[in-house]
């Protein structure tokens, strides 16, 4: 499931712009969501990400080593400017059916990174937003379709086959949003993702999407969204979102 990958191209430019500007409120900012980063912070990270998938898109291959030294020497907002320029001309470049690696069991192709980086950003956007308390509201569209992928590939991937977790949690989940339904079935050593509200679940979390999709990136809190159910699984539930997405 997904959206037009011009669409993503697109979200990656206005959610770009957006982060840019607030930015510009102040650097030095702290950002609650990313403890111990300041608003630079996440202005630097992001263009690492976005020269790394350049990398990505260019080679086919992971980049090795990563990253070059002399990124951390320069200025933030100057190398954000040129990385953001330089993802969407290498994405464009790519198209959809480029052979790359991705961390994707699904998808290997340059597509998949179309996505994933529409919603690198957003994420990001709301950090600078809540490190100056200047949240605006996320794309309906986007925030469904973040859901979507933030289930699967990043939690729903085959990380969990040798019980790697702090959170073992044996339970179903189910996440309503906008009409929609997913439904989570989670044990120690696998997580599988259904679309739709058949059978029963211990727990349940529904809401607005764009509140839905920031409270499962662990952007906005508990009082963002509604529960049902056992608290003891919905707290072992974003757990292992958490560690799904380190």
């Amino acid at each position: 499931m997904g959206l037009a990958l011009e669409y993503y191209l697109g979200q990656v430019e206005i959610e770009a712009a957006r982060l840019a500007e607030v930015a510009r409120l102040g650097g030095a900012a702290a950002v609650p969501s990313c403890p111990g980063w300041t608003v630079e912070t996440v202005v630097r990270h992001v263009a690492q990400v976005y020269l790394h998938k350049v990398e990505i898109l260019r080679r086919g291959e992971l980049p090795d080593p990563w990253p070059p030294a002399e990124l951390e020497a320069r200025d933030a907002a100057e190398l954000y400017a040129e990385a953001v320029t330089a993802i969407v001309e290498a994405l464009t470049a790519a198209g959809p059916d480029r052979p790359v690696w991705t961390f994707s069991p699904a998808d290997r192709t340059s597509g998949f990174w179309f996505r994933r980086m529409a919603m690198e950003t957003v994420v990001h956007r709301v950090d600078a937003e809540l490190a100056h308390d200047v949240l605006t509201p996320l794309d309906t569209e986007l925030a469904l379709d973040g859901i979507d992928e933030l289930l699967y590939p990043n939690l729903a991937g085959p990380w969990w086959e040798e019980g790697d977790t702090g959170y073992p949690v044996d339970a179903t989940v189910r996440i309503t949003a906008g009409g929609r339904w997913w439904t989570v079935r989670l044990d120690a050593t696998s997580v599988a993702v259904g679309q739709g509200a058949e059978g029963d679940a211990a727990a349940e979390v529904f809401g607005e999407p764009s509140a839905v999709y920031l409270w499962l990136w662990g952007r906005l809190g508990d009082d963002a969204v509604q529960f049902a159910g056992d608290a003891e699984v919905l707290r072992g539930f974003r757990g292992r979102l958490a560690e799904s997405t380190q």
